[in-house]
């Protein structure tokens, strides 16, 4: 059948698995091909059925099966994998074929790519793809980069495995270049930030209250009716209802208490500096699971005194339920608010032109963020009058100012009660930094023109000035 796959992909673990076989079971042909032959002759056994594929066991005749233009997608490890296949392949195709990588790659690897292989006359596609093998198999969000002429050629494809919501593809050109990866990033910090802010309403919960897990999980299954309603969220209600068959325990109660991070949120916050841009509830959220892993820091502050053990009783008990709903809501908008920033800086950065309200659509189904509040910022961003901030968007500025006071009372109560809860508090800190007329960065200014003359500028007038500390404390113009 030379020549005649719509698609191929290489690398079939699970990821690339359930992308080939969502391919074919949507009527096109795919072209297999994997470093060890019998990963491809596995999917076969197993699911060869499923559609029209067509193994390969070289290079070579993985790019002989493949349609002109080929699209070939990568799906192996970010990095030197990435690097090596792309090696591997490029010499074997022709001016106008294209190489899309679907792993979480770095952006500003995409764009190097990009560029090396533009001159070579290949398109390169970096394309985030979101929702997990689950996703991969029945419809991710799809958030792929590169040229407008190669998305003309492979988006009718990846709009029509992605998953659809009111029959829209969650699936778009984001933008040229690194776009997508970018993207799929930010993506991923909000992830970190949203997962983060779900644990820390159970960890309140719980200790706050004495809930117990399986409570929990009711509550967390009431949230999910409402405005709430997330995957995140869904799934979060399984977790915690969960009972370990080997110990007859809460399953929570037998997983260690070290969260892993393969990388994407880090980068997330490393380019947030580069940028200048404060996500600073994404970065809480990353330190968290940092901290989580220093066992040994962690071991030896036990003995720290603090008022362990308290919980809240009384009428505080009654509504603080409620209250922790209100925070975790207020927490989430400030979340997307900054992955939103820092999507518009970056465009910005780069000359990507994203449209953030076409982002916000494609996040609707399909992927780990997906939430029903998704609806109210394609809203916000689809008008031709668009927020410089999210928090500021009619339906936002009202759900903030319904929830802040519940949301100082989860913050003050947690702090009274010695719970850590630093992605509510890094989240309502920004909103109270932003809606503050004046911030004390007047005073920080102040301190570095004095030890290191670096200059202030005034309210008053123009230009950059300098006090001269050490002498007669005259003013001058800089």
């Amino acid at each position: 059948m030379a020549g005649q796959a719509d698609i191929g992909v290489t690398g079939l673990a699970v990821m690339g698995r359930n992308l080939a076989r969502n391919f074919a079971r949507h009527g096109h042909t795919v072209a297999l091909h994997n470093r060890t032959e019998a990963r491809t002759q596995a999917l076969m056994d197993a699911f060869g059925d499923e559609g029209n594929f067509v193994p390969t066991g070289s290079a070579e005749s993985f790019v002989a099966s493949l349609a002109r233009p080929r699209r070939l997608i990568v799906m192996v490890k970010a990095g030197a994998p990435t690097d090596a296949v792309i090696d591997e392949f490029a010499p074997l195709l022709e001016p106008g074929d294209m190489i899309v990588d679907g792993g979480n790659a770095h952006f500003a690897d995409t764009r190097r790519r990009e560029a090396a292989l533009r001159d070579r006359g290949l398109h390169f596609v970096g394309t985030g793809v979101s929702g997990g093998e689950e996703g991969a198999l029945h419809g991710p969000s799809i958030m792929p980069g590169g040229s407008a002429e190669a998305y003309a050629s492979l988006g009718p494809l990846l709009e029509d495995i992605s998953a659809k919501v009111d029959a829209a593809p969650c699936c778009t050109h984001i933008g040229p270049d690194g776009a997508g990866h970018f993207v799929k990033m930010v993506h991923n910090g909000i992830e970190y930030a949203d997962m983060q802010l779900i644990a820390e309403a159970y960890d309140l919960l719980r200790r706050a209250l004495g809930m117990d897990p399986a409570r929990i999980a009711e509550v967390f299954r009431t949230w999910n009716q409402g405005r709430l309603e997330s995957y995140l969220i869904e799934i979060t209600a399984e977790v915690l209802g969960h009972t370990d068959a080997a110990t007859g325990k809460p399953f929570i109660d037998v997983v260690l208490d070290q969260a892993e991070q393969k990388g994407t949120g880090r980068w997330t916050v490393q380019t947030a500096l580069d940028l200048g841009v404060p996500v600073s509830g994404i970065a809480e959220a990353v330190f968290a699971r940092s901290l989580s892993g220093h066992a040994d820091l962690r071991d030896a502050s036990q003995g720290l005194p603090g008022p362990s053990g308290r919980r809240l009783g009384g009428s505080a008990a009654e509504s603080f339920t409620d209250d922790v709903e209100q925070a975790l809501y207020a927490s989430k908008i400030v979340a997307y608010a900054q992955g939103v920033h820092q999507i518009q800086a970056g465009s910005q950065e780069y000359g990507w032109g994203i449209d953030p309200g076409a982002v916000a659509k494609i996040w609707r189904g399909g992927c780990i963020i997906r939430a029903r509040f998704l609806n109210r910022i394609t809203e916000t961003y689809s008008g031709p009058d668009q927020p410089v901030t999210l928090l500021t968007a009619p339906y936002f500025r009202e759900a903030l100012e319904a929830a802040q006071d519940a949301w100082r009372r989860v913050v003050s109560s947690a702090a009274e009660l010695g719970l850590p809860a630093p992605g509510f508090s890094a989240a309502l800190a920004y909103y109270d930094a932003l809606r503050s007329p004046r911030l004390p960065a007047a005073l920080i200014q102040g301190q570095r023109d004095f030890f290191g003359a670096h200059t202030y500028r005034r309210t008053d007038r123009d230009g950059a000035f300098h006090t001269l500390w050490g002498g007669d404390r005259t003013e001058h113009s800089a």
